[in-house]
């Protein structure tokens, strides 16, 4: 057939089913999709379809251009073709501003348009707001975090995934009982993010049957573990907010707690002593190392990691270390013979330890012959 053919009848995307075109856009560029959404109202309703049911908006707020544009713009595409409303699943939207940007006052106001139409999203599976510098932006009229003025009265049945946060600074407006009941309101809620909020949730036993994974503060985590399978932990802070009085409550789950990522914070090896003594059941450990505190630069370079062994040797059933988030000169460097030795003595000491990976990120495995062998990542 000629590439100049003209088609005298049915279009040929008329001919082909729906389940077939959107297996062929989903391969598709944004910028492509918006381009083929003129080609017909089929094509413009698949592609449509495929453009608004995952929506990731990133704004970075600057003095000269204070207020999230590219949100606002979506709010009113939004506003403007409600239907859409019903085929959003996921939606992500993230605030940044540079730390010498001053807040903007007009802050609010976008988050109200944001409040409107998240509303109307009862589809969602998947929620992400981190609204940077809005909860301290301007007075509000009565104490409430700026993520609650949004989720407030919403309704997500089918809600998976959530994630919800803004900068923090001393002093800034708290979580009120709204996020709590917020939160009850999700049956069908696994994966939980709350990286600024700093207290225990008071949630009924009953709320988030279904949660396996939490990234937080340990206070959040203390109250929010017990009673529910969460496998997965990941904690934000600092160090010394891991303490003998939370991390047993942490213990609590229906779950082995199964993977623990303390790269969020400088760990002392007293922190990873407690640890071991609570969750010895750990399977993935990732963290990053407050070496600056402990050890002092040498010609050793990282044989100063040696004094981990003891505190290794308590996890029963750890099979990944991962060091990569750990930064500290002269300490980080990569030497292969260092970390052979290193990896030897921490397998002898960690019998089901199988995967390490070093602040040098080069990764070791130990194949099946009990032999450690390096992969640079």
């Amino acid at each position: 057939m000629s590439p100049h053919t003209e088609f005298t009848h049915s279009p040929p995307d008329l001919n082909l089913p729906n389940e077939t075109l959107i297996a062929v856009f989903n391969e598709l560029s944004p910028t492509t999709l918006a381009d083929i959404a003129q080609v017909s109202h089929r094509f413009n309703a698949v592609a449509e379809w495929i453009l608004y049911s995952s929506v990731y908006i990133t704004d970075t707020l600057t003095d000269s251009s204070p207020v999230p544009l590219k949100t606002l713009r979506w709010c009113e595409s939004m506003q403007r073709k409600r239907y859409l409303t019903q085929v959003l699943r996921k939606l992500h939207i993230r605030w940044q501003a540079d730390p010498r940007t001053s807040p903007s006052q007009y802050l609010m106001n976008s988050c109200e348009r944001v409040a409107d139409v998240v509303s109307l999203l009862t589809p969602l599976e998947s929620l992400e707001l981190f609204l940077g510098p809005a909860n301290y932006s301007s007075p509000r009229p009565e104490p409430i975090h700026v993520i609650e003025r949004i989720i407030h009265g919403c309704k997500f049945s089918q809600l998976k995934s959530c994630s919800l946060g803004a900068d923090w600074t001393k002093g800034a407006q708290p979580y009120t009982s709204h996020l709590t009941t917020f939160l009850a309101s999700l049956p069908t809620l696994r994966h939980l993010k709350l990286p600024d909020h700093h207290s225990a949730l008071d949630l009924p036993p009953e709320a988030l049957p279904h949660l396996s994974t939490f990234r937080g503060s340990a206070d959040t985590a203390a109250s929010l573990l017990p009673g529910r399978p969460v496998q997965y932990l990941s904690l934000v802070g600092q160090d010394s907010d891991v303490n003998r009085e939370n991390l047993p409550r942490m213990t609590c789950t229906t779950m082995p707690i199964r993977y623990l990522d303390l790269s969020a914070m400088s760990v002392r090896p007293m922190l990873l002593r407690n640890v071991s003594t609570y969750l010895p059941t750990v399977e993935s450990l990732r963290i990053r190392l407050a070496l600056r505190h402990t050890l002092h630069y040498s010609f050793s370079g990282i044989r100063l990691l040696a004094g981990l062994s003891t505190v290794l040797s308590a996890f029963q059933q750890l099979i990944s270390l991962d060091l990569s988030p750990t930064e500290v000169d002269g300490v980080g460097r990569a030497d292969a013979v260092e970390e052979l030795a290193l990896c030897r003595e921490w397998g002898r000491g960690c019998p089901s330890l199988r995967r390490i990976i070093f602040p040098s990120q080069t990764e070791w495995l130990l194949d099946s012959d009990g032999v450690w062998i390096s992969v640079q990542t």
